[in-house]
């Protein structure tokens, strides 16, 4: 099997809860909250633990918060690389109106980062021997340049390693003028790479060949929420619809998919079956509230059930 390594510039705590009903200016009664690691990389690296894999978990970590996603990873047995930081990582709330069942999601800010703080990431990572698959994923903390995604590109070039990229904005853009192996945007973030505002669905495959033929990339995923994701590459173009589901949650869906396509690629699987396999577990993850993401059986039983 191959090595997996992801990357969390912007990691978190994941406080989930739920109240009665949501109503403003009362003090609202809340559901004991339960305490989850998060950010994308992270996120990437448990889905892969919860279905029988393993992976590297390079992210920054700073004061309390710091401490706690340490010690949860650690409980939830994932392999860690921490980067010390000054200031607290951050943390997420997110909330369960009971009686519309509606998920309200508060996302705090990240820490302040310092250069000699992110260069360290960088370090850590060109450290790591052997990297078949490297992640990279989520947002940016403050203080964090914009090309990071990029340098990281650079790095994974001279390590023989495939580059999965999965953010957005300047910092999408920059990585893939460096060169990625694998990318899985929405139709949002498609339109904004190949410089448009908007993306008609029709013109989607047209779009991500574009941007393949120029060599920027060599696999694209486009996903598209519960209709599933088109596969696209120089050769392919297949559409995977996901199966209908009762959904709790959408939080980690899109790490859940990542998760799944890359562990499957790194088992030796074909692409096609693997992003087949990504689509069951980003849609298993609906199916559970908060940030729980997908459970293996979920994702056995929806994997059957998908056509190609």
């Amino acid at each position: 099997m191959g090595s997996i390594v992801t990357v969390t510039i912007n990691p978190t705590i994941d406080k989930t809860t739920s109240v009665s009903a949501m109503v403003p200016e009362k003090k609202l009664k809340c559901s004991p909250p339960l305490f989850e690691p998060g950010g994308g990389g992270i996120n990437v690296a448990r889905a892969i633990k919860k279905l029988g894999g393993d992976a590297k978990a390079v992210y920054l970590a700073g004061g309390y918060n710091g401490d706690l996603l340490k010690k949860l990873l650690t409980q939830e047995g994932i392999n860690s690389l921490p980067v010390e930081i000054q200031k607290d990582s951050r943390e997420n709330m997110i909330v369960l109106d009971m009686a519309t069942n509606q998920q309200y999601r508060f996302g705090m800010p990240g820490p302040e980062i310092t250069e000699k703080e992110w260069q360290h990431c960088l370090q850590t990572i060109e450290q790591i021997k052997h990297i078949d698959f490297l992640i990279a994923s989520g947002s940016l903390s403050p203080g964090v340049p914009v090309n990071i995604f990029a340098q990281i590109a650079d790095i994974a070039r001279k390590k023989n390693a495939k580059l999965v990229v999965d953010t957005s904005g300047e910092a999408l853009k920059l990585a893939v003028k460096e060169g990625v192996y694998l990318l899985k945007p929405n139709l949002g973030e498609l339109a904004s790479l190949a410089g448009k505002e908007e993306l008609a669905p029709e013109s989607v495959v047209e779009t991500a060949k574009q941007i393949i033929g120029e060599g920027y990339c060599e696999v694209i995923i486009v996903s598209m929420g519960v209709a599933g994701a088109i596969l696209i590459t120089e050769n392919i173009v297949q559409q995977l619809t996901a199966p209908p589901v009762k959904r709790k949650s959408t939080v980690g869906a899109g790490d859940s998919m990542v998760a799944g396509i890359v562990l499957s690629l790194s088992r030796g699987i074909n692409l096609l079956e693997s992003v087949k396999y990504g689509v069951a577990c980003g849609t298993a993850s609906t199916m559970n509230p908060g940030t729980e993401l997908c459970r293996i059986e979920d994702v056995e039983k929806l994997y059957k059930v998908i056509m190609l």
